[in-house]
């Protein structure tokens, strides 16, 4: 398992346009082989946007790539975001699964 995490630090007052985006971003990785969900999510404390897709490798991320860049190619990120997103590219190690 493969998870590609990112956190935006959005404007609030572009926090829509910027969901938007993210929906964008998700619907183009749906048709990939590999792809497992998707989820948008959004901090409490600090009103940041998370984007959090799991895939079953990251080969099967690196291919649907460049279809996802593609659906957000004229979104205005620097007008959106206070900053750089930041990025992980994380690997399962452990899980606990319910009963």
């Amino acid at each position: 398992m493969f998870v590609h995490a990112s956190i935006h630090y959005v404007k609030p007052e572009f926090e829509q346009q910027l969901i938007e985006s993210m929906k964008r971003f998700g619907n183009a990785m749906k048709s990939f082989p590999g792809f497992r969900n998707a989820y948008i999510l959004k901090d409490a404390k600090t009103g940041n946007l998370a984007g959090m897709a799991v895939w079953d490798s990251k080969k099967h991320m690196l291919a649907a790539r460049p279809a996802m860049a593609e659906a957000v190619a004229c979104d205005d990120f620097e007008l959106w975001e206070e900053r750089e997103p930041e990025s992980l590219h994380l690997e399962k190690l452990y899980s606990v699964n319910p009963d």
